[in-house]
């Protein structure tokens, strides 16, 4: 087993976020863990990437180090082989990682809490860069396809008033990635795009308290 990346104390991730990263298909060949964020997965001795298994997260991956390039984002689960993470076809190669940070609703009683986690989070996607002309709002819910609500311009700037969401250069949730945490982008080189072009976007949700582990998908 290869020895872990920490962050530094003062940054270091909640012992909640854990990852195995495995160099060939099918979560074979050596595998890697991390707790924390990886700048370069090269340096901290990971061949190569071929297959994730995400105990606890989520988590983002990067096709360069320091965290730059083509984004796939991971919640718990297995993926097997690269197809898996990502349909873009562009890149198979991830270099860096870190866990994603959601934040959490205020402590309550486990019904209420639960209830919670679907209020108050929210985006808004404008069509120029600087938050200027035509705009879509979303609240809590998971859009497949903005064409679907009457939104077909481009995406040019986001803000992030709450909740942690990826958008997706396509409908269905296909095409590159691109996480958006709480605050403002005000141009899409800020949150990684080519092309102003996100046509759907989903909500992750942080269900660390639940009875079978971290972060569920509410159904």
């Amino acid at each position: 087993m290869a020895s872990e990346h920490q962050m530094p104390a003062s940054k270091q991730q909640p012992a909640s976020s854990k990852i195995a990263i495995f160099e060939q298909e099918n979560f074979q060949g050596r595998c890697h863990e991390l707790n924390g964020a990886c700048p370069n997965l090269k340096e901290a001795g990971v061949e190569k990437v071929g297959s994730i298994l995400v105990h606890a997260g989520p988590w983002v991956g990067y096709e360069q180090a320091s965290c730059k390039g083509e984004q796939f984002v991971f919640e718990k689960g297995e993926y097997p082989r690269w197809d898996s993470w990502t349909n873009s076809r562009r890149s198979d190669s991830i270099t860096s990682l870190r866990p994603i940070k959601v934040v959490r609703a205020p402590r309550q009683p486990l019904p209420t809490r639960q209830a919670k986690d679907s209020q108050e989070h929210k985006i808004v996607l404008y069509e120029n860069p600087g938050f200027t002309g035509k705009k879509i709002e979303i609240i809590d819910d998971d859009v497949p396809s903005f064409h679907a609500h009457g939104y077909q311009e481009k995406v040019s700037s986001v803000r992030v008033q709450s909740g942690t969401w990826v958008g997706y250069q396509y409908p269905g949730y296909r095409g590159y990635q691109y996480l958006f945490e709480k605050g403002d982008y005000k141009d899409s080189s800020e949150f990684g795009a080519q092309h102003p072009q996100i046509q759907s976007v989903r909500r992750i949700r942080d269900m660390q308290w639940h009875q079978r582990g971290a972060y569920h998908p509410i159904n």
